[in-house]
């Protein structure tokens, strides 16, 4: 028997709602020896507060294993689109003073 029967497929539902996604251009990250917190935020030019849109809770280990997924994934697209450009520079940089916590992402 193949490695393959052997092993269980998971059924993974999308409901309407969740599939429409969220919106987000900041990340927040924040771990604790037990946890990463990834917030997502949606910072608007011009409105001085930004709220958190979606907060996702990891173990260190799962926090890992998506950094790996997300490499592999940047891997793929920019060896099919072109090296993703970062926008360094003081006048790109998003404010990051609305009075919660502080980060990088």
């Amino acid at each position: 028997m193949s490695d393959n029967n052997n092993q269980q497929q998971l059924n993974i539902e999308l409901n309407e709602e969740v599939a429409q996604g969220v919106y987000s251009n900041l990340a927040v990250i924040t771990h604790s020896p037990a946890e990463f917190v990834v917030d997502f935020i949606r910072v608007m030019p011009g409105v001085p507060k930004a709220k958190v849109q979606s907060r996702i809770i990891l173990t260190p280990q799962h926090a890992k294993r998506l950094m790996r997924a997300l490499m592999d994934n940047i891997n793929k697209f920019e060896a099919q689109h072109g090296k993703i450009q970062e926008t360094i520079g003081q006048d790109h940089m998003m404010p990051m003073n609305f009075g919660g916590p502080q980060g990088q992402a």
